[in-house]
């Protein structure tokens, strides 16, 4: 229990400084609506913001597997996957205006007791940071997707996303198989 707690405490503050992150990149979005800054800014404003996001995630994730006694850990992640359900939703008016960069949204399933869908959303995300690393033009936002949160159910329903793992590209195809890079690849501007 003092492990979970100590980690739940390093949680919650790494949810402070995205939710910090997510409220300025707002405002920036809001400057860029009556600001003559380049989309190149913008660009590399996102997916900065982005990358502190998925290092958060990744630290989540190793904070998780060091113990899971209580529903604790469960509540945050939720709370993480909301800020990243909130940092799509905020990156479409981006690309509307600029169009300067791919998103790729990797939609897998949190509670999974299925051992196959877990070793597939295993390597689904070697592959997505495979992608990532090549790729600096590559907005990667990974999100559980079975956390019933009604924005992300709202977004998944528009994008017609119907079975988890999925992965939407730039908010137009949704793929329910990935073998190798080059089929996300193919679907990038």
């Amino acid at each position: 229990m003092l492990v979970e707690t100590g980690n739940a405490s390093q949680i919650n503050n790494l949810y402070l400084q995205s939710e910090i992150s997510l409220v300025d990149g707002a405002a920036a979005f809001d400057l860029s609506k009556e600001s003559d800054l380049s989309c190149e800014d913008f660009r590399a404003n996102n997916i900065a913001f982005a990358d502190k996001i998925y290092e958060e995630a990744k630290l989540l994730e190793e904070l998780e597997t060091s113990g899971k006694l209580t529903d604790g850990m469960k509540y945050l992640h939720k709370k993480y996957d909301l800020l990243r359900t909130l940092l799509w939703m905020n990156n479409k008016e981006y690309v509307s205006k600029c169009d300067n960069y791919n998103t790729v949204i990797y939609l897998y399933e949190y509670e999974s007791e299925d051992n196959y869908k877990k070793a597939t959303q295993n390597v689904w995300s070697k592959i997505l940071l495979d992608l990532k690393l090549t790729d600096e033009n590559v907005l990667l936002i990974p999100i559980a997707a079975d956390q019933e949160l009604a924005s992300l159910d709202l977004l998944l329903k528009e994008h017609g996303v119907s079975r988890l793992p999925a992965i939407v590209v730039n908010d137009k195809e949704v793929i329910y198989a990935l073998d190798n890079i080059d089929q996300v690849q193919s679907l990038l501007n």
